[in-house]
């Protein structure tokens, strides 16, 4: 391996003016951090634990860092290539996929700092998780980048060969559309899927160990503490009274 090609950002295909890079290899790599990244909220929640949230945010962080200098050698990327070796290539530049992924660089390591080094849950790193996943999801389900939108955004030229080639295309097909009954549909079925959310988190406050858990990570650590020497003033109080009643 030489140096100069080393620091060489994407792969020069023909037919291309620019660096790309696979998309196919992207959602796949976006898809497998996903499940990662759900299995350590889940754990989290269920099991009370962040052991396997430790481990993937550590995995995260090198990631991300490796797809930044070179994505050739990225662990994440390399899985989705093995995965999806036999199909073929969805080539994009590389450019605005180097700037969301030095998004993902920018989160991660925060990220690592509070929940490995120095573990200090609380609701807004509970939410940086969260964006984190909403952003894997809508790549490896949808191929939505949003990285790539800011970059186009702030780019005085637009970027070339963008995923799904949303920079290239400039009239949907007939497929692409919706018919009003469509439409209707759609948005019948979003507040459904709304309303079912904010049921579950709301109508059963008690009854789902999943709701009494978010309720704890989203606590502050004054709360936390106030909890904490209730109870230890209740089980005194039980104490005492129990010697009370025993006297008699």
């Amino acid at each position: 391996m030489h140096w100069k090609t080393f620091f060489e950002y994407g792969e020069k295909v023909p037919g291309y003016e620019v660096r790309v890079l696979n998309e196919r290899e992207a959602r796949a790599a976006a898809a497998i951090l996903f499940v990662g990244a759900f299995l350590g909220l889940m754990n989290g929640i269920m099991l009370g634990t962040a052991v396997f949230s430790k481990y993937f945010v550590t995995f995260f962080a090198i990631d991300f860092t490796m797809r930044v200098i070179q994505p050739r050698y990225a662990p994440s990327l390399m899985l989705g290539r093995f995965f999806v070796q036999n199909q073929t290539p969805e080539y994009v530049g590389a450019s605005q996929k180097r700037f969301a992924w030095a998004l993902g660089f920018v989160l991660a390591w925060p990220m690592f700092y509070y929940l490995v080094i120095d573990f200090q849950p609380n609701p807004i790193k509970v939410l940086v998780c969260l964006i984190c996943m909403a952003l894997l999801f809508f790549e490896a389900a949808f191929s939505i980048c949003l990285g790539c939108k800011i970059f186009g955004w702030i780019k005085r030229k637009d970027p070339r060969y963008c995923p799904g080639g949303v920079c290239e295309m400039k009239v949907k097909e007939p497929i692409q559309t919706f018919s009003p009954a469509q439409k209707v549909i759609l948005i019948v079925t979003v507040i459904a899927m709304g309303y079912g959310i904010f049921a579950y988190f709301t109508k059963l406050p008690d009854r789902t160990m999943l709701v009494k858990k978010m309720k704890i990570l989203m606590m502050s650590q004054a709360e936390l503490d106030a909890i904490k020497k209730a109870k230890e003033k209740a089980q005194e109080d039980a104490f005492f009274n129990d010697d009370e009643d025993d006297d008699e």
